[in-house]
């Protein structure tokens, strides 16, 4: 692939990220202990680290230097902190009843379904201090602050992640359809994402059209996203992936493959992803290159 070293941008910006989640959590607040070691065994579990790099790279391909990304950075934790609560509840028993997460037990496994509960409403609140933190810390305008965090409330909510979860659960085998499907996707997975891209670029200071197109961009690769968690989930290697492949297909989950066969599929992914990049370059960044790269990756990973 031609451009930027992707792979390396990934592992520098995931170094930098798992610095600040390390201290994400004041040492000096009184907090149970169980309850903190919950929180950062799911937190430090590892994990490429994507939707909070997606942020950093959208608020540096808006400004162009790295104090954007600097100023980004308590944003990039609280998009982290959203996912993380969203695995560890969507691996509980009464979800998806998952033994392992990024080759570790789960949370619930090793702490008790109760305490993992408490820990992902702890992560889920704990992100809205972050973001509500950032203009204290960084200097962060807090009106852009107060956006981010209207935008966080819709896209990880009732009308965005929640809600496509909740749609999961209740979808079947038989008789979920492929626009039923498109919806769990576009929510389930793709709104954290598109999340972290109207965030970066918000802090950037983007205009109304770059946030148009990165909020494109963030739906068209977050369904890729998901579409190719689909077949991994076929296809895939269970040690590179972390955890037990064949989950969708024993628990009667409706997916892409399951709908539309592998092959489609995968040729489905290639044209989101093209259809994100285009969307990306309808507008004009400053240093875009990251971006286009990761949607690249995205589309190409193997867990």
């Amino acid at each position: 692939m031609s451009g930027p070293d992707v792979k390396t941008y990934i592992a520098r910006q995931a170094k930098r990220i798992d610095a600040a989640l390390a201290e994400v959590l004041p040492a000096d607040w009184n907090i149970p202990v169980q309850l903190r070691e919950s929180m950062q065994y799911s937190l430090q579990a590892g994990g490429k680290r994507l939707r909070p790099v997606l942020l950093l790279a959208a608020a540096g391909a808006v400004r162009g230097e790295e104090r954007a990304e600097e100023q980004a950075m308590p944003i990039a934790c609280a998009v982290e902190l959203i996912h993380t609560y969203s695995l560890v509840h969507d691996d509980l028993p009464a979800m998806d009843d998952d033994d392992y997460r990024r080759g570790k037990p789960t949370n619930h496994k090793v702490y008790g379904e109760a305490m993992a509960i408490l820990a992902g409403d702890a992560l889920l609140t704990h992100a809205f201090y972050c973001i509500s933190a950032a203009p204290a810390d960084t200097g962060l305008k807090p009106e852009i602050a107060l956006a981010i965090v209207k935008d966080l409330t819709a896209l990880a909510g009732a009308r965005g992640m929640v809600g496509g979860q909740a749609a999961d659960i209740l979808g079947e085998q038989g008789i979920t359809s492929l626009q039923e499907l498109e919806y769990i996707h576009l929510h389930k997975t793709g709104d954290l994402i598109a999340f972290a891209l109207l965030a970066g670029g918000r802090v950037g200071g983007a205009s109304v059209a770059q946030l148009d197109s990165l909020a494109e961009f963030g739906t068209k690769l977050g369904l890729a996203f998901q579409v190719q968690d689909d077949i991994l989930d076929l296809t895939g290697d269970a040690h590179k992936l972390g955890k037990k492949t064949g989950s969708d297909v024993a628990q009667g989950k409706v997916t892409y493959p399951y709908l539309l066969g592998v092959e489609e599929s995968r040729a489905l992914v290639e044209r989101l992803t093209s259809e994100a990049k285009a969307a990306l370059e309808s507008a004009k960044f400053k240093k875009p290159e990251y971006l286009l790269a990761l949607a690249d990756y995205m589309m190409q990973r193997d867990h």
